[in-house]
């Protein structure tokens, strides 16, 4: 597919950042104010690289910049893009194929928002974020890490 200029690439990553102790960083949205979410981002045109993708993201919208941590989770998942957001990708686009991936930390660390796409951050235990996330995919993938590390 080529790129439209201004238009958005349909294809995202999703990265859980948690720490070892079990708390979860969730950002909400400044465009969507009830909108709590994982780091997210979509793939630019020429990025080929999925994990370079998500740690971009991560310091885009965070700062964060770690080495280790990181697993990609080999996981696809295909949503629909909600209508009023159809407006960034190229005409006809309905749908996003979004990448999977966590990034876990020793503990919390210090957040700098970019202050276009979120207006605030968290780091609440699983639980809660489970609770709290807003898209489907990311409750599935908080969820999964609960309970696969244990952390109720």
């Amino acid at each position: 597919m080529a790129a439209a200029i201004g238009n958005k690439r349909p294809e995202s990553v999703l990265v859980v950042i948690f720490t070892t102790g079990g708390e979860a960083l969730l950002l909400k949205r400044t465009d969507h104010r009830a909108f709590w979410q994982s780091v997210t981002g979509s793939l630019e045109w020429d990025e080929n690289d999925r994990l370079a993708a998500a740690k971009r993201e991560v310091f885009e919208e965070t700062g964060i910049v770690v080495t280790g941590g990181w697993r990609d989770w080999e996981r696809q998942n295909r949503f629909e893009i909600f209508p009023e957001w159809r407006h960034r990708y190229p005409a006809g686009i309905t749908h996003n194929t979004e990448h999977v991936f966590s990034l876990e930390l020793p503990g919390r660390v210090g957040v700098r928002l970019h202050a276009r796409e979120h207006e605030d951050y968290r780091w609440v235990y699983f639980p809660e974020a489970v609770a709290q996330a807003t898209s489907s995919t990311n409750r599935w993938a908080l969820k999964a890490l609960q309970d696969e590390r244990g952390f109720h």
